[in-house]
């Protein structure tokens, strides 16, 4: 049963069942999250995407569950086209992210001939379309934000984004480190350390509980705070930013720290009382390997305007390399905006991080409601 505050429309051929765009024979459902073949068959399909992409495949089960399964389905909506035999050839998933962001994954089998790849991609785009008129009229928008990506040199998908009346916006620049064994030393403990005033910890937690709640406060204010200026920032409640970073397969709570100011505070930085100020906030994440040694993946790292220049980013950076090297973890990876104000990539370049592929955003502006004609008396 898909959850109350799912804004999408659930039924999709309600939308497509009268497209130009569907072939004989064709036919488009929600995929079975229940079906094990349906989910093998999502992962091949996602896979070929990677791989035809960027050189070679990573997606694994639990990431297609992140977007089919009855949780993820709290705050998205998936479509597959299925051909006359009933195999999926390609598959949509759009995801209510924050107001006036909506997430979109097209992926549309790589080895379809060119005619019938492109109705399976225009059914995708038909779709998720209708969807951001929905989300967008239960949120109360005038507009909606589509907003999809591809891989840097991946033509075809650029091709039918462009033709879909997409615009790419940003590159993405997936940058790794590796790590080694005596990096551990970096800080004097990755739990909790300080230095120039600041401290680094984990956020608190006892035993198997839940972390402290102004602890998780305190991580989504800091990153609400610092990336507010950033590109294509979209407010997120913090109900919607820990129900969508607990979706993480690689989520683990033991890899989300805190950075607080504990001397020499700028005036106007307030916590709660009996707390030090937090300014700092790394949330990671584990990338399991079946073939050698797990990574670790920074999801974000915001620090607070007031703080900066105090060497906060490179303490938490510090931390969870160490961290990675105490766990036995091969490498560090994070993601960086290529035209980036702050130039954080120079940052990560002079602690080792260095470009392994590239991604790009592309968006797409959907009125939600369509413009009524007006009739001219003669």
């Amino acid at each position: 049963m898909i959850p109350k505050d799912n804004r999408f429309q659930s039924d999709p051929d309600g939308i497509l069942a009268d497209s130009d765009h569907l072939l004989d024979g064709w036919q488009v459902a929600a995929p079975d999250p229940s079906d094990r073949f349906d989910v093998a068959r999502l992962t091949q399909l996602l896979r070929a995407h990677e791989d035809a992409g960027r050189g070679w495949a990573g997606a694994s089960v639990d990431d297609v569950l992140v977007e089919v399964s009855e949780q993820g389905l709290r705050m998205r909506e998936n479509v597959v086209v299925r051909d006359p035999e009933g195999t999926i050839r390609a598959w949509g998933s759009v995801h209510d992210r924050a107001a006036g962001r909506m997430m979109f994954v097209h992926v549309v089998e790589r080895d379809l001939e060119d005619k019938i790849a492109d109705s399976c991609s225009r059914l995708l785009f038909e779709w998720a379309e209708e969807q951001a008129r929905a989300v967008g009229a239960a949120r109360g928008l005038e507009t909606q934000q589509i907003d999809t990506g591809a891989f840097a040199g991946d033509q075809r998908q650029a091709d039918w984004l462009s033709g879909a009346g997409f615009r790419k916006v940003r590159s993405w620049w997936q940058m790794k480190r590796p790590v080694e064994p005596d990096e551990i030393s970096l800080v004097p403990d990755p739990d909790e350390w300080e230095a120039r005033g600041a401290r680094f910890r984990l956020v608190d937690r006892e035993g198997g509980a839940l972390p402290d709640e102004e602890d998780l406060r305190a991580v989504h204010d800091v990153l609400e705070q610092a990336f507010t200026d950033h590109f294509n920032s979209f407010e997120e409640t913090y109900a919607e930013f820990l129900h969508r970073l607990r979706e993480d397969p690689g989520h683990r709570w033991n890899h989300w720290w805190l950075a607080e100011l504990v001397d020499d505070v700028p005036e106007g930085l307030e916590a709660p009382a009996g707390r030090a100020p937090a300014v700092g906030a790394l949330v990671g994440t584990v990338s399991e390997s079946s073939s050698g040694p797990d990574a670790s993946y920074v999801s974000y790292i915001g620090v607070v305007d007031a703080a900066r220049g105090r060497g906060v980013a490179k303490g938490l950076l510090n931390t969870v390399i160490a961290d990675a090297a105490r766990r036995g973890r091969r490498s560090v990876g994070l993601e960086v905006d290529a035209d980036s104000s702050t130039h954080a990539h120079r940052l990560y370049e002079s602690m080792g991080w260095r470009t392994k592929y590239v991604t790009e955003s592309w968006h797409r502006h959907v009125p939600v409601t369509e413009p009524v004609e007006e009739s001219v008396d003669e």
